[in-house]
């Protein structure tokens, strides 16, 4: 008996096994999904969680929901090994795609603006995908632009289309996830969560604690110079994809075209993709590793890095073996601007530090941001520029509060109301200069409300713009008419 049930149990199984192969056959021919036995599902394999089949992506603004999640959501089993799934999933992609969006960045080497090719991938993105998943995709050019830097010379960028500046956000935002952690403390630029601030704060703390004598480190052209080889054997370090890896390297390996002609490139990442900081991190880090082992305070922020010693000896010691450091990187320093000197009056970030009587460190604005600063404010307050105050004061109150807000940190307060002064002047200046003729001048002076003797007198002097306007006029335009103009402030 129990040799019959056996047999009998058995055969119950088998018959089971192919009514469920059946169901699966005819679940396939009329486009049903898969009906798994539970049996059957003890047995299988389970699959790699969002791949696609080839070739059947929809475009981007309606992105496959079989897709996985982003890399933050994804589960433990995921690890690193699947990178390119989670950095082509929907969720990441629409992440992605409104970042692209919100950078307003201008097009590539295709002409196609952020607009244009939201069209062409609603086409197009479904074959950008399988070339991704299969490894054929061949990012295209970057766009050479040159803008000026503040100090002189001309900074070169790099601008990629609009769909390879989407799959490097889209990479960047699971990427920095698992590199970023691994980064130092000390370590500013470009990181989430961290800002110029904090390094300028920090570089500030060390000071205070003794340590002041800096060791200004600037690297000669460090985007054009970065040896791909290095970087990506520091990249493999850190992640396992392949998928991943020959992507990056292809978009280090991309040509730049300039009027028309593509110049390959050996060496260097170009400025303008969403890639490059945290590829720029990634080299840098074994630096800052180095310095951390040997116990220097430090402060980096992207290629911009100051160490922080007690004497001027020490500070010689540091730049000899940071040279040799960054020759391991086929990195050079750049001689005329690197330089081991005090801590304070030593531009960092915009800012420099000074000491007070008592002895307390500080923060204010660089003379050379101040020099900046006022270089753009008489640009766009000049006497002949054709606009009237309205439009000045416009123009004053797109750039202004965005300079206070970075140099916000700067405690002198009695700098940044003599800066007010001189802005109000020229406002006054200019408008003089407007109103031009002496009969203009007191006609207006009195709808301001000026005494008539008084608008006299400013109206007899009126060809003398920038005299006239720091005595008897600040009495007529005061600081609350051009508050009521909305002109902004510092102080």
């Amino acid at each position: 008996m129990p040799e019959r049930a056996t047999v009998k149990n058995r055969s119950e199984k088998s018959a089971e096994a192919v009514v469920a192969a059946d169901r699966e056959r005819r679940a396939e021919r009329e486009g049903k999904p898969k009906i798994v036995s539970p049996g059957s599902a003890r047995h299988q394999k389970p699959g790699k969680p969002g791949r696609t089949e080839r070739g059947r992506g929809e475009a981007l603004p309606g992105i496959g929901r079989d897709e996985a999640r982003p890399a933050r959501q994804e589960p433990e089993g995921l690890g690193r090994a699947d990178l390119l799934t989670q950095a082509l999933a929907r969720a990441n992609l629409v992440v992605a795609w409104k970042r692209v969006k919100a950078n307003r960045g201008s097009a590539g080497v295709d002409g196609l603006t952020i607009a244009a090719t939201a069209d062409y991938l609603k086409t197009h993105w479904p074959r950008i995908r399988d070339e991704l998943q299969t490894g054929r995709y061949r990012p295209q050019p970057v766009r050479r632009v040159q803008i000026p830097k503040p100090g002189g010379g001309m900074r070169e960028l790099g601008i990629p289309t609009v769909t390879d500046r989407l799959i490097q956000q889209a990479l960047l935002q699971v990427l920095q996830p698992l590199i970023d952690p691994t980064f130092s403390e000390s370590s500013y630029g470009f990181r989430p969560g961290r800002r110029a601030h904090e390094a300028v704060l920090q570089a500030q703390r060390h000071v205070q604690d003794g340590y002041e004598v800096v060791v200004d480190v600037d690297l000669e052209k460090f985007f054009d110079r970065v040896n791909h080889d290095i970087l990506m054997d520091r990249l493999s370090k850190r992640i396992a994809d392949k998928a991943v890896l020959r992507l990056v390297r292809r978009y280090l390996e991309v040509g730049i075209m300039d009027h028309g002609v593509i110049v390959e490139r050996h060496e260097g990442t170009p400025q303008g993709g969403p890639l490059s900081p945290l590829l720029a991190n990634v080299l840098l880090d074994e630096v800052d590793r180095e310095l951390e082992r040997r116990g220097h305070r430090f402060v980096r922020y992207a290629d911009d890095c100051n160490v922080d010693v007690r004497s001027q000896k020490a500070g010689s010691r540091v730049l000899a073996g940071l040279r040799k450091l960054y020759a391991r990187l086929h990195l050079k320093v750049n001689e005329t601007k690197t330089a081991v000197a005090g801590a304070t009056g030593r531009k960092f970030l915009g800012y420099e530090l000074w000491r007070t009587e008592k002895g307390e460190v500080r923060r204010a604005v660089a003379i050379k941001a101040l020099d900046t600063y006022k270089a753009r404010i008489r640009q766009m307050t000049r006497r002949m520029g054709g606009r009237n105050l309205a439009e000045v004061v416009e123009a004053l109150r797109g750039y202004v509060p965005g300079w206070r807000a970075y140099f916000r940190l700067a405690q002198t307060p009695r700098v940044f109301r003599g800066l007010d002064e001189w802005l109000r002047h020229r406002l006054r200046a200019m408008q003089l200069k407007q109103w031009r003729r002496g009969p203009t001048m007191y006609r207006e002076l009195k709808a301001l409300g000026a005494k008539p003797e008084q608008a006299a007198r400013i109206a007899g002097h009126g060809c003398r713009w920038w005299h006239t306007s720091c005595h008897e006029l600040h009495y007529v335009l005061t600081v609350a008419y051009f508050d009521r103009l909305g002109v902004p402030r510092l102080s």
